[in-house]
């Protein structure tokens, strides 16, 4: 029986598995502000740990951004519990807050909503 070495069974694995298009990254303001200002395709995810909603948006988002029409879309999460300076200065009342940008334009909020159809066009907005 012929028995593959692990390198190139775990290759395989990873060649057959699907990716996120997205880029994920912890908030940090001057990046966000590069994307923008670079006319990118920007999620900005308020988040906490502790909460339902914002687990249920997270899975929603993972599997919309698989299709390689996200490939460009930066995704900053924002810690609801550590970085409330950065969740106030975008206008956000509460966790489970999604932002949408195209360039330096914001095109949408989702605000405590776990509707996939919702999420969806927010993050179809940052890539039209």
């Amino acid at each position: 029986m012929f028995r593959a070495p692990l390198a190139i069974v775990a290759a395989a694995i990873a060649l057959a598995a699907p990716a996120a298009a997205a880029d994920y990254k912890p908030f940090d303001r001057a990046q966000f502000e590069a994307a923008k200002a670079a006319g990118g395709a920007v999620l900005v995810d308020v988040a906490a740990w502790w909460c339902p909603v914002c687990h249920s948006q997270e899975a929603t988002i993972k599997a919309a951004v698989a299709d390689p029409k996200f490939a460009k879309l930066t995704i900053f999460t924002i810690n609801y519990d550590k970085q409330k300076p950065e969740w106030q200065q975008l206008g956000v009342t509460k966790q489970a807050t999604l932002i949408g940008f195209k360039g330096g334009r914001e095109t949408g909020r989702v605000a405590f909503q776990t509707d996939k159809a919702q999420i969806a066009a927010l993050l179809q907005s940052t890539v039209n």
